[in-house]
């Protein structure tokens, strides 16, 4: 069990990463902005919890073999990759739904989902927890592994609150939005820009970017 001043430390750090804008918090604003605050807290339950497999797996050591093995590197990569570049194309094409200010164009349900792969397939996360955990771990204190996981939670939690918080300032602008057209645009065209840009991203991942300055930019 890590002490408090490991947990502090780590919980400091780990505020300063996740308030960094990237994939996650941009999935987070799309949804938040066109289909309002509930769909938009839903996406971030599923982010949350593909992090929590991702502070699973790095307890279990596997994303040691998503770091050291090409193959399973790029077969989650492409995985993720796809399926963000699927939704996003699929979002273009579709018509625009009627907008109207207590409907969501996306559910609950759906935004759920998506958050829960958009973490789950992106390896930059589990690079990310096999870089920066081990840095507070201390394996003479024994059970490294319940290190890891205490801190993963730790890690989870606080990603619950400033990503709600994001959520929360973003969907408070919807109704500002209805005003005019916007909101159809961000709806279709942005939101399916959005996530083949994802796609992208998730497709130029690199198994050796190890460096803290490009692992902190997952989010």
């Amino acid at each position: 069990m890590p002490d408090l001043s490991t947990i502090g430390a780590f919980a400091l750090a780990s505020f300063v990463l996740l308030i960094i804008p990237g994939p996650a918090v941009i999935y987070i604003l799309n949804r938040s902005v066109s289909d309002g605050r509930e769909v938009g807290l839903a996406a971030v339950a599923g982010l949350e919890l593909g992090n929590l497999v991702h502070a699973i797996a790095a307890s279990a050591g596997l994303s040691a073999v998503l770091a050291t093995s090409a193959t399973a590197f790029n077969t989650v990569k492409w995985l993720g990759a796809g399926y963000l570049v699927f939704v996003g194309v699929r979002t273009l094409l579709r018509p625009a739904p009627s907008i109207s200010g207590d409907q969501a164009g996306v559910s609950v349900r759906r935004a759920f989902g998506q958050g829960v792969v958009v973490n789950v397939l992106n390896p930059k996360v589990a690079l990310f927890f096999l870089s920066f955990l081990p840095q507070f771990i201390h394996p003479d204190e024994g059970r490294a592994w319940l290190q890891s996981l205490v801190l993963g939670g730790v890690f989870v939690l606080i990603g619950c609150i400033t990503d709600s918080t994001y959520s929360t300032v973003a969907s408070s602008m919807r109704h500002v939005l209805l005003r005019g057209r916007a909101l159809g645009i961000v709806q279709r065209w942005v939101a399916g820009t959005v996530f083949i840009g994802l796609g992208l991203m998730a497709a130029t991942a690199s198994a050796g970017g190890k460096r803290a300055p490009r692992i902190r930019r997952h989010r």
